[in-house]
């Protein structure tokens, strides 16, 4: 599920950190594309896809196994068998507390990932001299100059986007899966409305927490620079300084990933969890 959702997105999550980051050099996401091809070429948009996957695919397999667990501790606090159906809120509970589990192993490499991403902005500014291009180069870097510590930069902003954001996630997939279902069994739903499903779970999820995303970006891309103020401190300044609309700078280039990555993702983790359980009872 976490390949399926970089291999779809990845183009677009980079447009989406480069304009977070520096809002001033990109008119919107078509100049962002098109100034990216120019200067760094095709590849320019697939800039850390290495930390990007291991990212995903860490972040969703904790995530998803954190999820069934969660839902059975819901189920223990509301109540009831351990085989009950959970309501669609009570599904978004169990995915947001979830989320906070998938943090600790997504945000060190997601920082990895956004430093590839504005790698060459941070050059093209004069924040810094000489850029690092490839993962290893990028965590030398961090562990030389801040340590392993230096990994968990921007967690409180992660976690302040994960935890409400994965309620709005699994709580939008859930009740998107219901409509389709229409009284019959979600799991006999096709791809198409799984891929719906999935896309509007993940649209529900940035529209909530964008501006917390956009602060996390920047944290973890400018502290590259210098020591960088928390997530209240660079909130305040990006208002200050640039508006309220700044925080939402990129937010084209995210809805239209958040969608097709996001449909991606829940058809291939509902399509290869429903192989597994196959091959497990067929013994």
């Amino acid at each position: 599920g976490g390949t399926a959702c970089v291999v779809t997105g990845q183009p677009f999550d980079t447009a989406k950190v480069k304009m977070q980051t520096f809002p001033n050099m990109y008119k919107g996401l078509v100049d962002c594309f098109v100034k990216t091809y120019k200067q760094v070429g095709l590849q320019g948009f697939y800039k850390g896809t290495t930390p990007a996957l291991v990212a995903n695919i860490a972040e969703n397999s904790v995530l998803f196994m954190c999820y069934g667990f969660c839902q059975q501790i819901v189920r223990r606090i509301v109540g009831v068998d351990r085989k009950t159906k959970l309501s669609d809120l009570q599904n978004a509970a169990a995915g947001s507390f979830a989320s906070a589990f998938a943090t600790l192993v997504l945000c060190p490499t997601e920082l990895v990932k956004c430093r590839l991403q504005a790698m060459h902005e941070m050059q093209l500014s004069g924040k810094i001299i000489q850029g690092h291009n490839t993962v290893w180069s990028v965590v030398k870097g961090v562990i030389q100059k801040d340590g392993p510590l230096g990994f968990y930069r921007g967690l409180s902003s992660t976690l302040l986007r994960e935890v409400p954001g994965y309620f709005f996630f699994f709580g939008g997939y859930e009740l998107s899966r219901t409509f389709f279902a229409s009284g019959r069994s979600k799991d006999e739903l096709g791809p198409i409305p799984l891929l719906l499903s999935g896309g509007f779970g993940g649209s529900c999820l940035w529209i909530a927490v964008y501006p917390v995303d956009c602060v996390k970006s920047r944290i973890q891309v400018l502290s590259m620079a210098g020591k960088q103020t928390g997530f209240m401190g660079t909130f305040v300044t990006v208002v200050r300084t640039e508006g309220v609309l700044a925080l939402y700078s990129g937010l084209t280039p995210t809805m239209i990933r958040a969608f097709v990555a996001n449909g991606a993702l829940f058809l291939a983790y509902e399509y290869s969890r429903k192989l597994m359980m196959k091959q497990i009872d067929s013994y």
